[in-house]
């Protein structure tokens, strides 16, 4: 395993140079993973990994946080329509509280991984470390999802899979706001909790959780 670590706070919007160089060293099949939803109260973390085609990339691809929802929906579709291969994995809050976000963070990026239909030659992760027993010849990289467009196509594919499944648990919990805070801690989803309690999609092992238990 390698690490790649950006020295320079870069605003630039990722590229393609991290594929191309290993793509030149003859690794053809380069995916991208990231995961989102590492610090919400509740729902799942949700990991995606994608290989795209360097003939057909979407424009417009950057890291998932510094662009619209509207605009990360038409990219995400746009994504997974020109891919290779791509892959979305979800672990729910009763895993992260079993094994504490971290641990859940790597196990859904590793699913995510083994989840493709094919083996890739090659894995760019976001972040500074790799899941344990990944099998794969991987490169983290630290803001992955500015610096790689394969990662930031994996955030964005991730973020709208996520969203949308807590948009849609929302019509079960209409309490909390997670159509809108998708289940983050804002103002609204801590006093849904006051008033109604926690569900099955609360995170207990999260302090601000289990101090209002």
């Amino acid at each position: 395993m390698q690490s790649k670590e950006n020295k320079e706070d870069s605003g630039l919007s990722p590229n393609f140079l991290l594929e191309q160089e290993l793509i030149n060293n003859g690794k053809y099949l380069i995916a991208g993973t990231d995961e989102v939803g590492r610090g919400s109260w509740a729902g799942p973390v949700t990991a995606a990994t994608v290989i795209l085609d360097p003939k057909e990339i979407p424009l417009g691809i950057d890291d998932s946080k510094r662009i619209s929802k509207f605009k990360r929906q038409l990219l995400s579709e746009a994504i997974i329509s020109c891919a290779k291969h791509y892959s979305i994995i979800h672990i729910g809050s009763e895993e992260i509280d079993k094994l504490n976000i971290l641990q859940a963070s790597m196990l859904a990026m590793h699913k995510s991984i083994i989840a493709l239909e094919i083996d890739p030659d090659h894995v760019l992760i976001d972040g500074n470390r790799v899941p344990e027993n990944c099998n794969f010849s991987t490169t983290a990289v630290v803001k992955g999802d500015s610096l790689s467009l394969s990662i930031a196509a994996a955030s964005i594919i991730a973020k709208v899979a996520r969203d949308q499944l807590m948009t849609d648990l929302a019509r079960h919990y209409p309490q909390y706001g997670w159509e809108t805070n998708v289940g983050y801690g804002t103002k609204a989803h801590m006093d849904g909790i006051v008033k109604y309690g926690i569900t099955q999609h609360h995170r207990v092992s999260f302090k601000p959780i289990h101090k209002m238990l």
